[in-house]
C-alpha cells in the first residue's frame, strides 16, 4: 500500500511539473527576445506533453482511489489555465504580434476562457455517447500563439482570429478529447505525436529553412478543428445518426442554457 501511495503522489508530482515549466515560460517571456521566445516555445510543448500524458499515468495509477484526499484534476486545471492562456496571451502581447494599441483585445480570450475552465459542463466522458469531448473551445492558446509568432500574419488576421475562438468558447460545440479515448482517439493521438515531435525539431532548430516545415505542421490543428466540427454539425443536424453524438445533446443544451 505505502509503494502505491508512493507511486499515486510521484505521479501528482509529474502533474505539478507542469508548474515548474510555467514559471520558466513567465521568465522568458517577460525577459524577451528571439532565444527566449523560442525557450518559451520548448517549454509549451513541453507542458503541453505532461498534461496529454498525466491523466493516462493517473488512472495507471489509480491516483482517485489511493490518494482520494488531493484532488489532482483542479491542480491540472490550475496548471492548463496558466500553460494554455494567460501565459500564452503574454506571449503574444510581449512578442508583439498585435500592434500595441489592439493589444487590450487578448482580454477577451482570457475572460472567455475562464468562463470555460469554470464550466461544470466543459468536458464530457460519457463512454457510452462516443467518448470523451471538450464543449466550446477548449482555450488551446498555447498552440495559436505559437503560429501566430511564426508565421506573422496581418494584424487584422491575427484579431480577427483572437476574437473568433474566444467567442467559439461560449458555442455549444464538440472538441476532440483523443487523451480519454472515443471518436478518432487512435489517429489523433497519433497524429498529435507526430506533430509534437515535428515541433520540437523545429524549435530544436534542425531546419536549416522552418518555414516549410511550419507550414506542413499546421495540418494538426487543420485536421482536428475540422473533425471537431464535422462532429458538431452530426450533433447538432444529424438526428439519431450515431449512437454517440445525439446523447450528447443534453450536455449541450445545459452549456447553452447556461450561457443563456
Amino acid at each position: 500500500m505505502v509503494t502505491r501511495k508512493i507511486t499515486a503522489w510521484l505521479v501528482h508530482f509529474y502533474t505539478a511539473l507542469g508548474l515548474v515549466a510555467a514559471a520558466g515560460m513567465a521568465v522568458f517571456i517577460v525577459r524577451g527576445g528571439a532565444e527566449s521566445f523560442r525557450w518559451a516555445i520548448g517549454l509549451m510543448i513541453v507542458a503541453t506533453f505532461i498534461d496529454s500524458t498525466d491523466g493516462w499515468l493517473a488512472r495507471r495509477a489509480r491516483v482517485k482511489e489511493i490518494l482520494p484526499q488531493f484532488d489532482g484534476r483542479r491542480l491540472d486545471d490550475i496548471i492548463d489555465f496558466q500553460t494554455y492562456t494567460s501565459l500564452p496571451l503574454l506571449f503574444i502581447w510581449r512578442a508583439g504580434i498585435l500592434p500595441a494599441d489592439l493589444g487590450w483585445w487578448l482580454l477577451a480570450p482570457l475572460l472567455a476562457s475562464a468562463y470555460g475552465f469554470s464550466q461544470s459542463g466543459a468536458k464530457t466522458t460519457d463512454d457510452e455517447a462516443g467518448g470523451a469531448f471538450f464543449v466550446g473551445f477548449p482555450s488551446y492558446w498555447n498552440v495559436v500563439a505559437i503560429y501566430l509568432y511564426w508565421l506573422r500574419p496581418p494584424a487584422w488576421i491575427t484579431l480577427a482570429l483572437v476574437i473568433a475562438l474566444a467567442l467559439l468558447t461560449f458555442v455549444p460545440s464538440l472538441y476532440l478529447y483523443s487523451a480519454r479515448g472515443g471518436r478518432l482517439s487512435r489517429l489523433t493521438n497519433l497524429l498529435s505525436a507526430v506533430w509534437g515531435v515535428l515541433l520540437a525539431l523545429i524549435v530544436a532548430g534542425v531546419f536549416d529553412n522552418p518555414k516549410p516545415f511550419v507550414w506542413a505542421s499546421l495540418a494538426l490543428p487543420i485536421y482536428y478543428f475540422v473533425a471537431s466540427w464535422a462532429i458538431t454539425l452530426e450533433s447538432w443536424f444529424g438526428g439519431r445518426t450515431r449512437r454517440g453524438t445525439s446523447r450528447l445533446r443534453p450536455t449541450l443544451r445545459a452549456r447553452h442554457e447556461n450561457f443563456d
